[in-house]
């Protein structure tokens, strides 16, 4: 049973004295309850755009997206979105950015602090409560901006390349505390990335898009052993699966070059 179920959507952009811009074509894809589904493709393909339907941020041009059988017509406390900056309220501390869901649902003001609390020992952030985020690291940020999505329990977590513009080592790290917590709540979680390494460590399933127009060029059921951690980065399975995407990202690589 699919939570998130997408069908032949498309969007086309009408530009001011431009032509119209076909961003996606009949993209099909569903997403199963409890499961980690990763979206990878070349840069403009549209997966953002994508992930801003699924959020209700943007509007289908043709197509339907249901959750749980419910046509998605706006935002929702039921979809955590997670974006690649870092979109904290710079005026209140962590503590209080992670309780800000909970308090617009008017939960109890002891109930939204548990949950914050909770959270904020669960992204590692433990004396760090009563900070602003101009006092915190990129990936500290990141972490806050994480444990806010999760703190209004939403039905799927939406993560728009959240570790992009972290370094290397940072954004390594985040993909392990990633897993743990994903490995804890099993919250059902929809990832865009350009990182095909990335893509498998963290997938249950990785769709892989075409040039844009985008459509869905090829969706894997990842078949790797959890619990995964950097060693998973150098088995034969995951450099298999990595030389498939690699191929087909080539080619969408090469189309989008030359125009085709």
């Amino acid at each position: 049973m699919s939570l998130l179920a997408i069908s032949n959507v498309g969007v086309v952009f009408h530009p001011k004295h431009k032509p119209p811009v076909t961003a996606l074509k009949n993209v099909s894809l569903t997403v199963p309850h409890n499961t980690f589904s990763v979206i990878v493709g070349p840069s403009g393909c549209g997966k953002s755009t994508l992930l801003r339907l699924v959020a209700g941020l943007e509007e289908p041009s043709s197509g339907e997206l249901l959750l749980d059988d419910e046509v998605i017509d706006g935002p929702s406390a039921d979809r955590g979105m997670v974006f690649q900056s870092y979109t904290l309220y710079p005026w209140l501390s962590v503590r209080e950015n992670i309780m800000f869901g909970p308090t617009l649902q008017k939960l109890p003001k002891a109930e939204c602090k548990d949950i914050a609390d909770g959270l904020i020992q669960a992204v590692q952030l433990s004396g760090f409560a009563d900070s602003y985020p101009k006092e915190l690291s990129g990936g500290m940020r990141q972490r806050v901006a994480l444990a806010r999505a999760l703190a209004n329990n939403p039905r799927i977590l939406l993560m728009d390349e959240p570790f992009g513009a972290l370094d290397s080592q940072t954004r390594q790290l985040m993909q392990e505390l990633l897993l743990d917590i994903w490995q804890e709540h099993r919250k059902t979680v929809l990832f865009i990335t350009h990182d095909i390494d990335e893509a498998i460590l963290l997938g249950d399933e990785v769709h892989v898009m075409t040039a844009r127009p985008g459509r869905i060029k090829k969706s894997m059921s990842i078949d790797i052993e959890r619990p995964r951690g950097m060693g998973t980065l150098t088995s034969p399975d995951f450099m298999a699966y990595k030389r498939e995407i690699l191929e087909l990202m080539h080619y969408e690589a090469v189309r989008a070059s030359e125009g085709v």
